[in-house]
């Protein structure tokens, strides 16, 4: 059973949440030969507080 874990910032629309997991399981499923049933995707949605970049924050960086 294939798993995707994405981490992504917070504040995506639930729409473009489904909208990716639905592509990825697609892909996973076409390259792997693995049933779609199958395929788990699992979303981690960070705060900017705790994204950092180069030694900054996210939400250090949109200020």
């Amino acid at each position: 059973m294939p798993i995707a874990h994405i981490h992504l910032l917070e504040g995506r629309s639930v729409e473009q949440k489904q909208e990716l997991i639905q592509n990825v399981t697609i892909a996973i499923s076409q390259s792997l030969g693995a049933s779609p049933e199958k395929v788990r995707v699992l979303l981690m949605e960070v705060s900017k507080e705790n994204w950092g970049t180069g030694g900054v924050t996210k939400a250090q960086n949109d200020t």
